[in-house]
């Protein structure tokens, strides 16, 4: 029985960990490994969390074990966190086993879409922005243009492993620098409207919807880390900006 119950902590503690680092919200990462827990037997679950680490009990007839895992970030992938519910529903149902459900987790890979089927769409989002705005196609065009070698930088950064924080600091910076042609050259009917749009794709929106979530939910610690780092990525968003305009001497979007 120790022998079970050690295994299916480290079942519990693995999805966790793989739910926190590719962004699920507090509750529902504590809910599923909860359920996963009482679905295999277990007495009693019981779940810490921290923004970088977790902490889970598990009790089966008066028997304790605790084990903590870090919890690195492994970047946005809902993914991830869908296959997770699926193997928790799937034990619940008693159509797998926690042997099973092992070997399933171990088996999730955070597989990721196409880089330039990426970097196209995100180009058409914040183009789309910049168009709904008032803005006309050169605008437009420009905005794509943009916002699409934005993201490109931003996935050859984040391939190498640098801080997200450099990372959204560099982008900005060449989207804006990027951006600001189209005020020096007057290019479109607004061009301030490109050096606002093409920046949309660097606003940290799950990490601040998460950390609404985590306060509503009562999650206070991880809301506020989640808060935190969601500053920061705007701040860096924000230097990235002003260092470009400060270089090419651009305030329009500003004035």
């Amino acid at each position: 029985m120790d022998t079970k119950q050690r295994a299916v902590s480290r079942l519990i503690a693995q999805a966790g960990q793989m739910l926190l680092a590719h962004g699920a919200e507090s509750a529902l990462v504590g809910s599923i490994m909860e359920r996963i827990g009482l679905a295999c037997g277990m007495d009693e679950v019981e779940v810490s969390l921290s923004s970088s680490s977790l902490v889970v009990t598990t009790v089966n007839r008066g028997h304790c074990i605790t084990t903590a895992r870090r919890c690195a970030d492994r970047g946005i992938n809902m993914r991830v966190v869908t296959q997770v519910q699926r193997i928790c529903i799937m034990l619940e149902r008693g159509i797998i086993d926690d042997y099973l459900a092992q070997h399933k987790l171990n088996q999730i890979s955070p597989e990721r879409y196409n880089r330039w089927l990426v970097v196209f769409m995100i180009g058409l989002s914040c183009a789309a922005f910049a168009r709904l705005a008032g803005g006309d196609w050169a605008v437009f065009g420009m905005t794509f243009l943009a916002s699409a070698v934005g993201m490109m930088v931003r996935q050859e950064i984040g391939h190498r492993h640098f801080n997200p924080l450099l990372n959204f600091a560099v982008t900005a910076f060449v989207t804006t620098a990027i951006s600001v042609q189209a005020y020096i050259y007057d290019i479109g009917n607004v061009p301030t409207l490109v050096m606002a749009s093409s920046v949309l794709m660097l606003v940290p929106g799950v990490p601040l919807i998460n950390f609404v979530a985590d306060m509503l939910k009562g999650y206070v610690n991880m809301g506020i880390a989640r808060f935190v780092m969601a500053s920061l990525l705007t701040l860096s968003t924000c230097l990235g900006i002003i260092a470009a305009m400060s270089v090419f001497d651009v305030w329009g979007w500003l004035l």
